[in-house]
């Protein structure tokens, strides 16, 4: 069995070249990333950190966001509310599929996929744009541990090249599913993909899902922890994509990508895993990324259908230094 710091800083050297992959081209500043940016990061419920590389780099969340928002739209609206409105069966489409709805509900498949997360973005509630805004803002500073802001020139971008997110928005218009406030609900859901993050950032919001929705750093409450399964059985099921089947095969815990190239694992009540390197494939999903949580999956057993005997050995913190420990920039 490795140890943890020597082995992420083994994947950081063994994949920091790979250069297969390519930028996100569909939001224009996403192209403006640096293909070179690689980052591990891992906080454990105690909060631990371990992490390597540009871990403190700067990057929109984009479809992580979806992950915290249902955990959101779950406080706001209850569990049967949101299945009346959106369902939580994977799909083998890509994820901004213009006919992912139900045949016989009309609702979208799942709140991973776009039109899944347009219609979640519909159902947060505030007396106003702004309110219902800075509602969710709250949210993700629970999570994160420190104040968070929108990248304005992604969330214009995403504006203004967002067509087939805004036929989506009329096609659940259409069917019942959101209010005729379209501008509103698109803008909401634009703004929460905008929201800057890091490496870090991202795994301190894994680890609040791993603690039960306990903030490991901050001890705040992020999420009730009664909507805890909620969130991450749609994230083993249907969080990488039309990549989700294959992934819960091959690394087998709950997890969510982004096409700016984060990665973010849940190993419940264990620890918060996040990668970020912005070249990924046709489907959305980091290239170095997939291959980082493939061999730390390997390497610590951390598949959920491992032998409970070997799972997680890697995080008996009783192995560890108590102080963090950071590699690289």
């Amino acid at each position: 069995m490795s140890d943890l710091p020597e082995f992420i800083e083994h994947l950081y050297e063994k994949y920091r070249l790979l250069d297969s992959g390519s930028l996100a081209s569909y939001i224009p500043e996403l192209t403006k990333a640096d293909p070179n940016w690689f980052a591990i990061s891992i906080v454990t419920k105690e909060g631990e950190v371990f992490q390597v590389g540009d871990s403190q780099e700067h990057f929109t969340i984009q479809s992580i966001s979806k992950v915290f928002v249902y955990g959101m739209a779950l406080e706001d609206c209850n569990r049967q509310i949101l299945l009346e409105k959106i369902g939580v069966e994977p799909t083998g489409d890509p994820f901004n599929s213009v006919i992912r709805l139900d045949e016989n509900s009309k609702r979208p498949d799942n709140p991973m996929v776009n039109a899944g997360a347009i219609a979640t973005a519909g159902l947060i509630k505030g007396s106003s744009a702004t309110d219902k805004l800075n509602r969710m803002l709250n949210m993700f500073r629970r999570y994160i541990g420190h104040d968070v802001f929108i990248d304005a020139p992604v969330f214009m971008s995403e504006r203004a090249t967002g067509h087939r997110n805004r036929a989506l928005a009329n096609l659940l218009l259409n069917f019942g599913i959101i209010d005729n406030n379209i501008d509103e609900i698109l803008d909401l859901y634009f703004q929460q993909c905008s929201l800057v993050v890091n490496c870090h950032d991202l795994a301190v919001m894994a680890a609040t899902l791993a603690n039960r929705g306990i903030n490991p750093i901050t001890k705040q409450q992020a999420v009730k922890s009664c909507y805890i399964r909620d969130i991450l059985s749609v994230m083993h099921t249907c969080g990488m994509y039309n990549y989700a089947g294959e992934w819960a095969y091959r690394v087998g815990i709950p997890a969510k990508s982004g096409v700016s190239g984060g990665i973010i694992g849940v190993i419940p009540d264990k620890a918060g895993i996040a990668v970020f390197s912005p070249l990924i494939d046709k489907r959305g999903n980091s290239v170095r990324g997939i291959k980082v949580f493939e061999d730390l999956s390997d390497e610590f057993d951390l598949h959920l259908f491992d032998s409970p005997l070997e799972k997680c050995s890697f995080l008996d913190i009783s192995k560890h230094s108590k102080e963090s420990m950071v590699i690289g920039n």
